[in-house]
């Protein structure tokens, strides 16, 4: 079983921005740290993974930037204007009624998957490797992956078999944890407020309404034998920049856009560096020897939002 793979992943997530911005002054707090407190919002078109059909092309030009832009403004105004009572056939049936005369999804107006792609126009989230995807999978993780056990659970989660006990269904299903650490975006709830104190930072993920604390004040992590969900973090700043260190995951442990579970040998560091007043950037570096054959990073910048 899959549970039973031991993996050691390493995240590191900073703050990028374009440099017009870097040369404002970021705001901070009344007693001189670094403000990172607010409403942030990570959508964007910018997907996870480089299109194939990209290649080696790094950046968008601004032409297919607008572009992408405008297919997702039409698609909404078309989506808008059907029927709130899906009456219409959706070959897709994602947000209409299916072909086959599934509900589909959610109507689109509760959809945030953003107007544009990220400011510096890159092809994907993923920047390293170059050609911005994740690389191939250690032995240990394809062994698995290509199991009969693995294609029983992930024909389940499908749809396409039935469950035979709830812990096949994973925990987003289940509404226990669904973001995962380091966090990327979704269709909806791309929301997470931070409430900051010189000792401690907490992140509250707007998705099931996930909260992390992060203390600041040296503390030791939590016992080897203590195991969650989002793992045990730890925070310190270099200069400007927060660094969050997170252990202690338990057997669920994930990554959004990489389905299998990961191990409890999950680290994380992330990095967060306020730029500007309504800059917040996110860059990230994993490795995992178990599971992918190289480390793997990109970035991600988050912007101010008016909410909650």
């Amino acid at each position: 079983m899959f549970e039973r793979i031991t993996a050691v992943l390493l995240v590191t997530v900073a703050v990028a921005a374009p440099g017009a911005a870097q040369a404002q002054t970021a705001p901070t707090t009344e007693w001189g740290s670094p403000d990172l407190r607010g409403v942030w919002n990570n959508s964007t078109l910018t997907p996870f993974q480089r299109p194939e059909a990209l290649g080696a092309q790094e950046f968008l030009t601004e032409e297919d930037a607008a572009a992408i832009a405008q297919r997702r403004a039409d698609q909404d105004a078309e989506l808008a204007a059907r029927s709130a009572l899906r009456t219409s056939a959706d070959p897709n049936g994602s947000v209409d009624r299916g072909v086959d005369g599934a509900p589909g999804s959610y109507n689109n107006f509760w959809m945030e998957r953003g107007t544009s792609v990220v400011p510096d126009r890159r092809t994907s989230i993923i920047t390293n490797p170059p050609n911005g995807r994740l690389p191939d999978v250690a032995a240990d993780m394809r062994a698995w992956m290509e199991s009969d056990d693995a294609r029983h659970l992930a024909d389940v989660r499908g749809g396409r078999l039935p469950l035979a006990h709830y812990d096949q269904l994973d925990l987003g299903d289940r509404c226990i944890w669904y973001r995962g650490v380091p966090s990327f975006p979704t269709a909806y709830n791309n929301n997470y407020q931070i409430f900051q104190t010189p000792d401690v930072v907490a992140i509250v993920q707007e998705h099931i309404h996930d909260v992390r604390f992060i203390p600041l004040d040296g503390r030791p992590n939590v016992p080897d034998s203590v195991r969650q969900y989002g793992g045990d973090a730890r925070g310190h700043w270099e200069g400007d920049t927060l660094v969050v260190e997170t252990t202690h995951f338990n057997e669920h442990a994930f990554i959004r856009n990489f389905a299998p579970t990961l191990s409890q040998a999950l680290q994380v560091v992330e990095r967060f560096t306020r730029v500007d007043e309504h800059t917040l950037g996110y860059e990230f570096t994993v490795t995992d020897a178990n599971t992918w054959a190289r480390p793997w990073g990109g970035s991600l910048p988050m912007t101010s939002s008016s909410g909650p």
